[in-house]
């Protein structure tokens, strides 16, 4: 998981607003069920984990598995009420983490 994910969400809001938040992360997304060229197993490589905090509060979380499609697009609704950070974190099954930030002020 080396890429860096994408991030489609408004940079200001009003207070109450419902915003609507896209993320896209690339990956190959590796099932585990597919074999190579010699005939041997490709080992499983997926997402297993997403999460989304805002203001270091949970608002969106999903487990993921093998039949998600490479590069796993999520789409989800929050409702904002202050000004702050949405942190967005990616959990591969080597353990290895992506996270992304981005900021949204609220007047």
């Amino acid at each position: 998981m080396a890429e860096k994910p994408r991030l489609k969400l408004p940079k200001e809001a009003k207070k109450g607003d419902v915003i609507e938040i896209k993320t896209l992360m690339p990956h190959i997304m590796e099932s585990g069920q597919r074999k190579d060229k010699d005939g041997k197993t490709i080992p499983r490589k997926i997402i297993n984990k997403f999460t989304a905090e805002f203001n270091g509060k949970p608002v969106f979380s999903a487990n993921l598995d093998p039949a998600i499609a490479a590069n796993p697009y999520l789409q989800f609704s929050a409702k904002v009420e202050e000004s702050g950070t949405f942190k967005f974190t990616w959990t591969d099954d080597d353990g290895s983490v992506i996270s992304a930030e981005e900021k949204i002020t609220v007047g």
